[in-house]
């Protein structure tokens, strides 16, 4: 049977690029090698499916990490606002929370995948589960079909590779895309993990294992040059450190593994200028006058992180209050605000959240989402170059380059 659309890969951008592209008059196929669609969709912010952000097209620049104006011409396709409108049309109400992430009502991502179901059947998309493809067709530089994994040839002049990145490969993202594209022609960026924890070369760090820290400034250097200073959230680790902040800084020091060394230098106390943590000091000392050092600093730091603080202090534990001399309570001050650790490398990619890397966004019609180098071949979602922060970013760029794919593969814009 011949479609005049086939896609490949049942995530959003899979999803969505299907039924639009159907919903402009295209006979579609839609195949998933998984038992069933939007199979990593369902884990995303943690079960409850973070599905956009609500903020303006300046907020989504400023959150892109990689190629934020290739992404100009998807995201004005197709907004947060428009996907918040077709969610709601497909009985999915939303709510906008903290760091304007809007999520479900129901908190279920479940619900989302229904509608988007819902979506693709309405508009006569023809669903095929367990369906993996091997490869696509071309005759010349056009496309004309796939093989699927079992030698079975379906015929099409227009092919969508929509099989996501690399990460958490349990839910069927092994990158089947990229080396598909790649047999084609297609330059592939260097893979690698996108908000991720990081492995620290301090051998402290495993003591904290489990310490959260909150509202803590963190810069990230590479060669004593800042990258990126985050505030936040900062988990301990039994390998290093995680945390939203730690994820954010990831995706933006994993181009840099190669420049060493990467410093993260950690400021527990960001709100309090160094004069105004001495004098805080000084009165923690004055109220537990008489106390050795490690048992008079409960009022600033958890009792877990208190050893750890003093011995990089170089201030004797055992020493009383009373007895500390105003270098040794600079030396704690600097040491508040200057915990350093160095970043040996990221955790695998298999555990990032997302992919940085993939199909080079400059063999991709930014217009249109069709491969420059095969008529047909659209790309849509994180098999691209592109990747963002957290905060529901990446799933509107997989929305959003799945719409313009299925736009484009209908009205064949560009070709």
């Amino acid at each position: 049977m011949t479609y005049d659309l086939i896609v490949v890969g049942g995530g959003p951008a899979g999803m969505l690029g299907a039924a639009t592209a159907a919903a402009n008059g295209l006979k579609v196929l839609l195949l998933e090698k998984n038992e069933k669609l939007g199979k990593k969709l369902y884990i995303t912010g943690k079960g409850r499916c973070n599905v956009t952000n609500y903020g303006d097209i300046d907020d989504f620049t400023n959150n892109i990490v990689t190629n934020p104006k290739f992404l100009y011409g998807a995201l004005n396709a197709f907004d947060n606002h428009q996907l918040i409108t077709l969610l709601n049309s497909l009985n999915v109400k939303t709510k906008v929370e903290r760091g304007n992430r809007v999520f479900p009502v129901s908190d279920k991502s479940s619900d989302v995948i229904k509608a988007l179901e819902k979506h693709l059947l309405t508009n006569k998309v023809t669903i095929r589960l367990n369906t993996p493809v091997k490869r696509v067709l071309v005759l010349g530089d056009n496309v004309c079909g796939v093989l699927l994994a079992d030698d079975t040839k379906l015929t099409s002049n227009k092919v969508l590779l929509a099989t996501g990145g690399m990460s958490y490969s349990q839910t069927g993202s092994t990158g089947d895309g990229y080396k598909m594209a790649q047999e084609l022609g297609h330059t592939i960026i260097q893979l690698r993990p996108a908000l991720v924890p990081l492995e620290t070369k301090e051998p402290w760090v495993k003591k904290l294992q489990g310490l959260t820290l909150k509202n803590v400034q963190v810069q990230a250097l590479v060669k004593n040059k800042v990258k990126t200073e985050q505030f936040g959230e900062l988990l301990f680790t039994h390998f290093g450190v995680s945390g939203p902040v730690v994820l954010t800084i990831s995706s933006i020091v994993n181009k840099y593994l190669d420049q060493q060394p990467i410093i993260l230098n950690i400021d527990l106390k960001p709100a309090l200028s160094r004069e105004q943590l001495g004098k805080r000091i000084q009165r923690d000392f004055i109220k537990y006058a008489g106390k050795h050092l490690k048992n008079a600093m409960d009022d600033l730091l958890p009792r877990k992180m208190i050893p750890v603080l003093l011995a990089l202090s170089g201030v004797d534990i055992h020493k009383q209050v009373d007895q500390i001399t105003r270098e040794e309570r600079d030396q704690l001050v600097y040491t508040f605000k200057n915990i350093r650790l160095t970043v040996h490398q990221t955790g695998p990619l298999n555990e990032a959240i997302v992919t940085s890397g993939g199909i080079s966004t400059k063999e991709v019609n930014s217009s249109t989402m069709e491969s420059k180098i095969i008529k047909g071949l659209h790309f849509a979602g994180e098999i691209i170059d592109i990747d963002a922060l957290t905060g529901g970013y990446n799933l509107q760029l997989a929305f959003s380059t799945g719409y313009l794919s299925g736009i484009s593969a209908a009205t064949d814009t560009g070709s």
